[in-house]
């Protein structure tokens, strides 16, 4: 009755489909490393027919990428904190885990103010004192509209590196160990804060979440069309083998009001 229910609901309109997901083309920005270290590929894309002499009745494309470019999800192994938990690879992970309630965090107007905003434990408490506290086992989502940005503003690049902003470590731990979420979901390019690398430890959402055996998800949009509560996630990685993180297309389902 419940499948009914929702399928009548989404036939009608009063639960509709929002996307959260960026298209993926060659110029999507993609994170950048340091230069001793391997860099992430972007997307690519390559015709092998468009029903001609190379297959007359067919179009398709080979297609290559980073499994960390554009929308993706982070597996834990992505991480050298997560690299031994169990089922942490994406084609390991039971998929009743890409499933789950959503909590938005709103902090779009200081991010507005300062690129380097860190989300703290204080803001979640006053998310919490008007919303109720974050149900067990939540995707968290940090809405920043960072993904409004385009070209060299969304990396935000400098002479010392990316500005974006992201959570604190207290904030994670907090979202992990006290509130026991499913994941963490950013507008950025990864997880962490642009500037992640100085904090402690270095990248905390990256440690804290794969440590724990949780999951990311980067390079969100359209956060602003979701409430702070009550819209159900779905976001299903590609089931790659020993795959630490995958492009994917991630879905909110909305009840309107």
């Amino acid at each position: 009755m419940t499948l009914a229910a929702l399928a009548g609901a989404l036939a009608d309109g009063s639960v509709r489909v929002v996307d959260l997901t960026h298209t993926l083309d060659p110029d999507f920005p993609v994170i950048i490393l340091p230069p001793e270290f391997g860099q992430c590929a972007r997307f690519r894309m390559e015709e092998v027919s468009a029903y001609d002499h190379r297959g007359p009745a067919w179009k398709w494309h080979n297609i290559s990428m980073s499994e960390h470019t554009g929308t993706h999800f982070d597996a834990p192994c992505h991480w050298i904190s997560g690299r031994d938990v169990p089922f942490g690879a994406v084609d390991e992970i039971p998929p009743e885990r890409f499933v789950g309630p959503v909590c938005v965090i709103d902090c779009s107007e200081a991010t507005a103010r300062d690129p380097d905003f860190l989300m703290t434990r204080d803001h979640i408490a006053v998310w919490e004192n008007t919303h109720g506290p974050i149900p067990r086992g939540s995707w968290v989502l940090m809405r920043t509209d960072w993904s409004k940005r385009k070209g060299a503003a969304y990396l935000n690049m400098a002479e010392d590196g990316p500005h974006s902003p992201g959570p604190s470590p207290e904030a994670i731990r907090f979202l992990v160990e006290e509130r026991d979420v499913i994941g963490f979901g950013t507008e950025t390019v990864g997880t962490d804060a642009g500037q992640g690398m100085h904090l402690s430890p270095p990248y905390p959402a990256h440690f804290i979440l794969h440590g724990a055996g949780r999951y990311g998800l980067q390079c969100l949009s359209n956060l602003d069309l979701l409430p702070p509560t009550g819209a159900m996630l779905l976001a299903a990685p590609l089931k790659i083998k020993n795959g630490t993180g995958s492009p994917l297309r991630v879905l909110a389902l909305v009840e309107e009001a």
